[in-house]
């Protein structure tokens, strides 16, 4: 059986409404950092819930990436790059997990509740420990570093294929 020129629907739906989620998240998550205005708590009430949409829609897309098989990349594609780009997609698939639970663990060893809505408060996951909430609080913003740079890698990725190489990666996630 050969594998499929394109990615299936669900995984292109997921991929475009989560790439939307994840900008959304890092724009907000630079605005939290570079203010220390009454914004701060506004943009915190958008960043956990969206954050928390981010973790699911991320095993959502897991599960569908292990039932349903992605189109090969071409045959000509240099080892070297073919091995870059399996890599960096895991690890996207990794920051898109960590982010989030970090992020939950963070908040829970800081004492601070996620409240996705009105009402809707997730439990802890982690005991108050303000030492645990400073580590938490560091690896969150490392690795959050760390996505954005694989973002911009995946960007540069894609804009190569479809606009220099034109072998069909780009439009196998757009088609």
């Amino acid at each position: 059986m050969s594998a499929p020129s394109r990615f299936a629907l669900p995984a292109r739906m997921l991929h475009w409404s989560m790439a939307v989620a994840i900008f959304a998240m890092l724009l907000i998550g630079v605005g939290m950092v570079s203010t220390s205005s009454g914004r701060y708590d506004a943009l915190l009430a958008w960043h956990r819930p969206i954050g928390i949409a981010v973790l699911v829609l991320a095993l959502i897309r897991l599960a569908v990436r292990f039932t349903h098989r992605a189109p090969s990349l071409p045959a000509d594609l240099p080892p070297a790059q073919a091995f870059a780009a399996k890599a960096s997609h895991w690890l996207l698939y990794a920051t898109m997990v960590a982010l989030p639970l970090i992020g939950w663990a963070m908040q829970s060893a800081g004492g601070y509740p996620v409240e996705i809505w009105k009402g809707l408060v997730l439990p802890p996951i982690l005991p108050h420990d303000i030492v645990t909430y400073g580590l938490l609080r560091r690896a969150h913003g490392v690795i959050a570093y760390l996505f954005f740079a694989l973002i911009l890698a995946h960007l540069a990725a894609a804009l190569y294929h479809g606009l220099v190489r034109r072998d069909g990666v780009l439009r196998s996630m757009t088609g």
